[in-house]
């Protein structure tokens, strides 16, 4: 698990041996799965225990950051 991006208290993070597609999981209070999806919006996969404020937070902290997160999931999964 490396951990790419901190924002609103929340830490996105890409598991090396993880699956496609290619996707983050965001991790606070609970955990959100996102799939990245290029040049699309991301959407949300999976959600444990997290509140729908902190899902928003996730999916604009991984939509703002998308095309970098793509790019870390290329290079680790490549």
């Amino acid at each position: 698990m490396i951990t790419i991006l901190r924002a609103y208290g929340l830490r996105v993070v890409i598991y090396q041996f993880d699956h496609p597609p290619p996707h983050v999981h965001v991790a606070g209070d609970g955990e959100v799965k996102i799939e990245l999806v290029a040049g699309g919006k991301p959407r949300v996969l999976n959600v444990r225990g997290m509140k729908a404020g902190d899902v928003r937070k996730a999916l604009e902290a991984v939509a703002s950051n998308q095309d970098m997160l793509l790019q870390m999931w290329s290079e680790l999964h490549d």
